[in-house]
């Protein structure tokens, strides 16, 4: 049970006097280049998803 506690304190201490926290303008940015990243992901996954099943359709048109 004494770990648990000084496990506990060392985390407290650790995140309210080490751990430098972003201010506003800089969680705002952090967010906005999240999400442009995740639009751009989405859709290259969308065109591979597109690419592939306009293969298969084809492939499968020729076979049957």
């Amino acid at each position: 049970m004494n770990k648990i506690k000084t496990y506990l304190k060392e985390a407290y201490n650790e995140l309210v006097h080490k751990v430098t926290w972003p201010n506003w303008s800089q969680l705002q940015s952090s967010a906005i280049v999240v999400m442009v990243a995740s639009v751009i992901f989405a859709a290259v996954i969308f065109t591979m998803d597109l690419v592939f099943r306009t293969i298969m359709t084809n492939i499968y048109n020729m076979l049957y």
